[in-house]
């Protein structure tokens, strides 16, 4: 069966399926699986060979041989205890190879998503990200005991059994043989439906989760519009699916276990009756009948078992390809074999003929735009006009489709994506801040930073009093997404960690939007020391923060409608006129 998942990840990673992933992730660790798999195989042996006691217990009783009967009787418990220090060393092996290889899933997928662009979070919930993630690694977790102690185990055992049951009568044993074949294509029969059904239970489990940390996330929202009951019925849709679908993949479930049941009625009845007439007509001793009935009692409850673990399997399968359906896909961005380190000089940025389409919108179309090295560009224009774009593409979150954009000289398409952005620094619109302290998220773009350092830009951003008021000041901890400072504050925050990264080329995306007008005032001063000797490109909707740039840019439908410096364009007679007047009379027209 051709499973989900397999299709997309052909050429992008070393591994195209479930099992070859346990292979990949395995192979560091190769010596803890080979032992864990030979103590395995040493342990079944010895377990299921233990029956051969009762033969000889029984036959030494029969004969009368007392001597016999008590040496064997003694070993019974010796050998238990022999069988039981193999399974347990077995498991101090598989603990060290399983926990090794959940650790290194974890830093494989988690490098593996960074991998991709910035489109490709933008399209999907974090939490659904997260529980792929999840699904993948502690599935091969779950997995690792199912292989050790019952597929290699049950393979151990039935090769064993064989082996005593041909040993007393070839008949016999090819009824069992025929009972394994028969038991193995069923399974192998009804598994694809069951993979399917798990597939679909872990589709809708990710879909669940991802919508509730969506609407947790949001919660001010759905409190302050009384969405509460709204958000209930969704998530009560959500539960519903996942219920339905949970409670089809575990009828399959029972269904086939009630097959392989039926399986081995059938093939129990006819092995006990031929062993019973051998019996009778004295070609099969009591001892052998015993160690037969014993070995049979043992696999069919294996058996059973195997079926009850060939399910598990399938829904871990189906999880863990629901998880590749989204992980492993191409990616968006890549670096070039021959990608080299970005070396700036004075931060000019050149765009020659770009080209770019966002969907079935061309935003820019044989774009050209110098920005000398040190020059302060803003950029004004209605929504949709291509700001956010222009400063996606400089910073490389999409590909264009035409043309070049340099840095120095240097196409960004041609060096490294890290040693780009590590030329850039962004204050956006919305602080990006991590649920961590104060001074971890000043210090981000440079964690090697002093206490000075930090203090020293947080006062030029006129953060320092703010810190230093809370009660474990710059050790505070900002909460999610910074949801324990206020705006103004965060923002702060991110112009502070801007100012230490000191890139050369500088993009302000509203970077005072939310501060007050008064915070605004004092922090022109820390902003226009942030810029000095920068290259820099700030989009603004409030044209007062553009009034001392070098050059005001205004863009409409991804064209340069107007150019020039604020007091010039003011008076132009143009769109930047009629946006200075609106915002200069404290309110927008039409």
């Amino acid at each position: 069966m051709k499973t989900k998942g397999q299709t997309k990840t052909a050429g992008i990673s070393p591994f195209s399926t479930p099992f070859g992933y346990i292979l990949f992730i395995t192979k560091p660790h190769a010596v803890w699986a080979t032992l864990a798999v030979l103590v395995v195989i040493m342990a079944a042996v010895l377990e299921q060979s233990i029956s051969y006691l009762f033969k000889l217990i029984i036959d030494a009783v029969e004969s009368g041989n007392h001597e016999h009967a008590l040496l064997y009787g003694l070993a019974f418990p010796v050998a238990i205890f022999a069988i039981q220090c193999s399974f347990r060393l077995s498991g101090v092996l598989a603990m060290h190879w399983a926990n090794k290889v959940k650790k290194d899933g974890y830093d494989f997928w988690f490098d593996h998503i960074l991998k991709h662009s910035f489109g490709y979070f933008s399209n999907r919930f974090a939490g659904s990200i997260h529980n792929k993630i999840r699904n993948i690694v502690e599935g091969v977790d779950n997995l690792i005991p199912e292989i050790l102690w019952t597929y290699i185990n049950s393979v151990v055992q039935f090769l064993v059994t064989l082996v005593f049951i041909a040993l007393v009568d070839r008949l016999a044993a090819a009824i069992f043989v025929l009972l394994a074949v028969v038991l193995y294509f069923t399974n192998k029969v009804m598994a694809p439906k069951k993979q399917e059904l798990s597939y679909q239970h872990a589709e809708a489990g990710s879909k669940m989760h991802a919508g509730i940390i969506d609407i947790i996330s949001n919660v001010s929202a759905t409190r302050q519009y009384a969405r509460m009951a709204f958000e209930r019925s969704r998530v009560a849709e959500m539960t519903k699916t996942h219920y339905k679908t949970g409670m089809a993949s575990w009828a399959q479930t029972e269904f086939m276990l009630f097959v392989n049941g039926l399986v081995l009625l059938f093939f129990g009845v006819f092995l006990f009756y031929i062993l019973v007439q051998r019996w009778s007509l004295g070609e099969v001793t009591t001892g052998e009948f015993v160690l037969v009935a014993a070995l049979i009692s043992q696999m069919s409850g294996t058996l059973i078992f195997i079926g009850r673990a060939f399910n598990s399997t399938a829904r871990t399968i189906g999880e863990i390809n629901e998880g590749f359906e989204e992980l492993l896909v191409p990616f968006e961005i890549v670096d070039t074999q021959k990608a080299v380190m970005l070396k700036t000089e004075g931060g000019k940025i050149h765009w020659h003929n770009v080209t770019f389409e966002y969907g079935e919108n061309k935003v820019f179309n044989n774009f050209n735009l110098t920005i000398k090295a040190g020059e302060r560009v803003g950029l004004v224009g209605s929504s949709g006009a291509g700001k956010t774009t222009f400063v996606s593409l400089l910073l490389r979150q999409h590909d264009i489709g035409g043309g070049a954009i340099t840095i120095d000289g240097q196409n960004i398409a041609l060096v490294t994506q890290d040693s780009l952005r590590e030329n850039i620094a962004v204050v956006p619109q919305e602080p990006m801040l991590f649920h961590r302290t104060i001074r971890e998220n000043i210090a981000y773009g440079k964690p090697d930073a002093t206490d000075e350092e930090i203090i020293a830009v947080a006062k030029k951003a006129q953060a320092h009093d703010f810190i230093d008021a809370l009660p474990q000041k710059y050790e505070t901890m900002v909460g999610e997404r910074g949801v324990k400072l206020s705006g103004g504050q965060k923002q702060r925050v991110a112009i502070a960690r801007a100012m230490l990264k000191n890139a050369p080329i500088l993009v302000l995306d509203e970077a005072t939007s939310a501060l007050d007008s008064e915070s605004e005032v004092a922090i022109q001063k820390a902003l226009h020391e942030l810029m000095e000797g920068k290259t820099v490109v700030a989009i603004a909707h409030r044209l007062s923060t553009l009034r001392e740039m070098d050059r005001v840019l205004v863009l409409e439908q991804g064209k340069v409608i107007e150019d020039g410096k604020h007091a010039k364009l003011a008076k132009a007679g143009g769109l930047y006129q009629r946006l200075w007047e609106h915002q200069a009379g404290g309110f927008l027209q039409e």
